[in-house]
């Protein structure tokens, strides 16, 4: 049984990271690259799982090389596939992620892919009713019928709200925990009154609501009151990824029974890790790193430095 289960679609992701992104009809040294398994809910579940925590995926990929290197890279990480459904007749979408050092920026080449995800079964059904946690980044349809059915069965819906569509804020009454981007923040509002926001948003519903916004940390509001915190001070490297590690790693301090406050903490400090190597994914820590971490500030790079050098070799895996 899984404690966290998501509903997701995944993805490629090709992460390129260069010092200057390259101006039209002119060219750019490659620092590094790699190719590893992305997608919103898909890259939280991986750092929920790496956590130690026990995940489940419930989606589809297409048939293709990339859905292959998708599922197994599920599998090396822990996470349950047995409701990720292969479409044989379709493909799985693609992402280029260009991120330069300038910046500290990205810039995304993005193919949707044509699989889509099947509608929730019996066994599907089963998996969310016995979860502790739901996990969502979209909205409507079967999103909304998946909160409903994790709700009446006691578990937590966590929301990873990055746009601010009218489906995501209908979303907010079956919505336990909702983590939304600096993007969905800015996109509503005009000031930086973070704290009477978060309570508007509370106040439709979720018992929990967190903003991340980026290199300037995290504002949020939980049982226990308000709170703001800074980010991490690390070599940042590449940030791709780091909002869907945060709502993972929220995910997995909150099944620890963790609170809100604590919880964004530890979360942040996962994320920053991440963004210490190149992906989103390579860069994921472990507990003893995480906790390594909060301690005293230093990173054990001897476990996550093998996964980079994995993820370097390209899709010979498959």
């Amino acid at each position: 049984m899984a404690d966290i289960v998501g509903i997701d679609r995944p993805c490629m992701d090709l992460n390129v990271s260069v010092d200057v992104f390259p101006t039209p009809n002119e060219g750019g040294l490659v620092k590094q690259n790699t190719w590893q398994g992305g997608g919103k809910v898909a890259t939280g579940l991986v750092a929920a799982a790496r956590l130690g925590i026990q995940c489940a995926i419930i989606g589809a990929v297409g048939g293709d090389l990339y859905g292959r290197f998708c599922a197994k890279d599920f599998e090396r990480h822990g996470v349950d596939i047995s409701e990720l459904h292969v479409d044989t007749s379709a493909t799985t979408a693609l992402s280029v992620v260009i991120s330069d050092r300038e910046s500290c920026g990205r810039s995304i080449l993005y193919r949707p892919g044509s699989v889509t995800i099947p509608p929730l079964n019996d066994q599907s059904y089963g998996m969310v009713k016995q979860a502790r946690c739901l996990f969502l980044a979209a909205a409507g349809g079967m999103y909304a019928e998946a909160a409903q059915i994790a709700r009446a069965s006691g578990a937590k819906v966590l929301m990873d709200a990055e746009s601010a569509s009218p489906a995501m804020i209908d979303m907010l009454p079956l919505t336990d925990v909702f983590i939304a981007s600096e993007s969905f923040y800015n996109a509503l509002y005009k000031d930086s009154e973070h704290k009477a926001h978060l309570r508007e948003l509370s106040a439709m519903g979720p018992e929990i609501t967190v903003f991340t916004l980026g290199e300037k940390g995290c504002a949020g509001l939980g049982p226990e009151g308000y709170f703001r915190l800074p980010a991490f001070p690390v070599d940042v490297v590449d940030t791709v990824g780091a909002g869907d590690v945060f709502h993972g790693a929220f995910a997995a301090a909150m099944v620890r029974g963790m609170d809100a406050e604590t919880a964004a903490r530890y979360a942040s400090a996962v994320s920053a890790i991440k963004c210490t190597r190149i992906g989103g994914r390579a860069g994921i820590p472990d507990s003893a790193t995480v906790e390594q971490f909060l301690r005293d500030g230093t990173i054990d790079y001897t476990e996550i430095d093998r996964r980079v050098e994995f993820y370097q070799r390209g899709l010979e895996h498959v």
